[in-house]
């Protein structure tokens, strides 16, 4: 075989270089950059670990749990943490740990079904407002005016009132309420969009508006909405636990972090592990998607690329 000669090989080289640096240089998918960024912040991998855990915990709560939600210790009252009950047992002798655990199914329903609820009642709200304009605009954001001039937890005791006190109350409570920043975030979102030549071509070449809105002007508004309804899901499960302590929400035996706490407030002093050990899964929860929220903004923030 003949070898090659240097300049042969020097252009070789400087080819290869080139291709490389191109390479690095490409454009890369958005859901990757995205991702890349993401990953970056390290409270939000966290928080995205703790959700993941979370859910997993709520699909195997069958056999993680060593009891029921409603199953009794015959004599076990308000004992502490120990190596049978982890973390100890309530005034009745329900094991704390596995109500916990249970409660995850209760706090995740809750918060994705009120949030999808939120999500679809503020977008679409929204972004007929900022598209259309005019009465229209003032009329749905009117609207938005008296529901934020009603208080929820008034809101929350008028609806337990009519279809009595059960998680898919507190569900229809929080998604008729949480839409209310959403709709506005997406009217402005639709009002800058309105202005560009893409949507004023569109309305040239005859689409109808429903295209326009859904198809051309809605991809280019969902990064707000994204972190909007990620930090929603733990604000959520925050005002759930908050309408179950005030006795709003789903009555006992059901397994809801908020009611936990509701029922653990008097015995404080004696049984501080009732309402620690349920407190903090809330607090974790909440946390946990307030720090994944965080970083899909600043993933997704071109001005942060």
């Amino acid at each position: 075989m003949s070898g090659l000669d240097p300049l042969s090989a020097g252009v070789a080289l400087e080819d290869v270089d080139e291709i490389e640096a191109d390479e690095e240089l490409a454009p890369k998918p958005l859901r990757a950059d995205v991702w890349r960024r993401f990953r970056q912040n390290k409270l939000a991998l966290v928080g995205l670990g703790f959700i993941v855990l979370l859910i997993l915990v709520a699909v195997f709560a069958p056999w993680i749990a060593p009891y029921g939600p409603a199953e009794r210790s015959p004599g076990a009252f308000r004992e502490p943490p120990s190596l049978e009950h982890w973390f100890g047992t309530d005034t009745i002798g329900l094991d704390v740990f596995s109500r916990v655990v249970y409660g995850a199914r209760i706090s995740l329903r809750v918060g994705i079904i009120a949030t999808l609820m939120t999500v679809v009642i503020g977008l679409v709200l929204g972004a007929v407002a900022g598209f259309y304009g005019g009465k229209t605009d003032g009329l749905i954001m009117r609207v938005t005016d008296v529901f934020l001039a009603i208080p929820y937890i008034v809101l929350a005791v008028a609806i337990a009132t009519l279809f009595g006190k059960s998680v898919n109350s507190v569900i229809l409570v929080l998604g008729l309420t949480g839409w209310l920043g959403l709709c506005r975030i997406v009217r402005a979102s639709f009002l800058s969009l309105n202005r560009l030549e893409y949507v004023e071509a569109a309305r040239s070449l005859g689409f109808r508006n429903s295209r326009i809105i859904f198809r051309h002007m809605l991809p280019n508004a969902l990064q707000p909405v994204i972190v909007y309804a990620t930090i929603e899901v733990g604000t959520i499960i925050l005002a759930e636990a908050a309408l179950s302590f005030l006795g709003v929400g789903p009555v006992p035996p059901t397994p809801a972090w908020g009611l936990m706490v509701s029922e653990a407030k008097s015995t404080l002093a004696v049984a501080p592990h009732m309402l620690f050990f349920p407190g903090m899964a809330i607090f974790l929860t909440v946390l946990a998607f307030v720090f994944v929220g965080d970083g899909l903004r600043d993933a997704l923030d071109p001005k942060l690329k």
